[in-house]
């Protein structure tokens, strides 16, 4: 890590790729001294499910206990698969894995749409899910005003959770995933928010006004209370996924000023774009002067990513399909690309399934340090 004021500056806001065990990709605060090639590794419950047996259906989300289990079982799995990847190793203090002992990826995707009252559907092997059937309608949603989210049931029983974390192992870990105003969005509304957009653009802010203060409420009291027990968390990473939807316009419109005023109310604050090209919206997305993070899909101009964010960490989404189909030498193809245009980055390589060998996931890794010892 450099000592320059400038270059500091850049680490305190810089976020990396984060997978929670059996949980969807979120971010996390990045050190400074990663490497210019990092693997950020992740696997679909069903793989914990098919190869342990894990139950992944609603006690795992709301019993610590339970979960802590699962976790030190599946982690201690993963060190003795991957022996290579630094963060599947067990580190016991004082008896306790602390990353076991994590709200991380409680709820999967859905703690907001929870706080809204949409129907969450959970099964005992893959993340939680909302009921499109379930959505809101758009009375309902005219009629929104502030939540207390204090007394939302969702926050009352995870802060109930966090209380028997810090009680029974000190420090409550871990990353939530808030999604983004649009995700959310579509979630509560379907997919009549798009056509909201051209016909009621007055009522898609208000929607898009309410997500947003709800988002920063509930991340603000639970990190707060995070902090409290010993664990520093400031930080927030928005999920645009289903950005690739909008054009760059209805975007830079809709979706940018929330997200930059969500970036002005955290120390870190990073958005995920998903497998997509991002180059139609790299200059909505320059709005943003604090980017910590920024991630893409491998048909994306890295190169124009590379010189507009100089000081977000990148990354690349690496389809697992791709990983699973493509020849050893077609994967170093690719990853010789992101690393000429892109580095130093992280290489995404989440929900891997149990189709995949893990000599595949294995050959990826050995790839990236093959490029970087090259």
């Amino acid at each position: 890590m450099k000592n320059n004021s400038k270059n500091q500056f850049v680490e305190n806001y810089r976020l990396r790729n984060h997978i929670p065990i059996s949980g969807p990709a979120t971010r996390e605060p990045f050190i400074g001294n990663e490497s210019d090639l990092r693997v950020s590794l992740g696997f679909t419950p069903r793989w914990y499910n098919k190869k342990l047996g894990i139950d992944f259906s609603e006690k795992w989300h709301s019993d610590p206990v339970y979960r802590y289990e699962t976790l030190l079982k599946m982690k201690t799995y993963l060190q003795d698969c991957f022996p290579m990847v630094p963060y599947f190793k067990v580190n016991m203090q004082d008896g306790v894995e602390r990353t076991c002992a994590t709200i991380s990826g409680v709820h999967g995707v859905m703690i907001i749409s929870l706080i809204y009252g949409l129907e969450v559907v959970y099964t005992k092997d893959y993340w939680p899910s909302a009921n499109p059937e379930k959505t809101l309608t758009k009375e309902q949603i005219e009629n929104l005003t502030v939540f207390d989210v204090s007394t939302a049931p969702p926050v009352i029983q995870l802060m109930q959770q966090m209380d028997t974390i810090e009680k029974k192992w000190g420090q409550i870990h871990g990353y939530l995933n808030y999604q983004g105003v649009l995700n959310n969005a579509f979630r509560i509304r379907g997919n009549e928010i798009f056509t909201d957009m051209f016909e009621e653009p007055e009522f898609v802010h208000h929607l898009f006004r309410h997500i947003t203060e709800t988002m920063l409420n509930t991340a603000k009291m639970i990190q707060k209370r995070q902090r409290k027990s010993g664990f520093y968390i400031n930080l927030l990473s928005n999920s645009n996924c289903v950005m690739n939807m909008l054009s760059p316009d209805l975007a830079e419109k809709f979706v940018m000023p929330y997200d930059i005023m969500m970036s002005e109310e955290f120390e870190r604050f990073g958005i995920h774009i998903c497998n997509w090209s991002i180059t139609p919206y790299i200059d909505a997305l320059s709005k943003i002067k604090k980017m910590g993070y920024i991630d893409m899909g491998i048909e994306s101009d890295m190169k124009k990513v590379k010189e507009v964010f100089p000081d977000a960490r990148r990354a690349v989404m690496y389809s697992p399909v791709l990983l699973e189909s493509k020849s050893v030498e077609d994967i170093r193809i690719d990853l010789r690309k992101i690393y000429d245009d892109l580095a130093p980055c992280d290489i995404v390589l989440a929900d891997v399934e149990y189709t995949t060998p893990d000599s595949r996931v294995s050959e990826f890794i050995a790839l990236t340090e093959e490029l970087l010892n090259y």
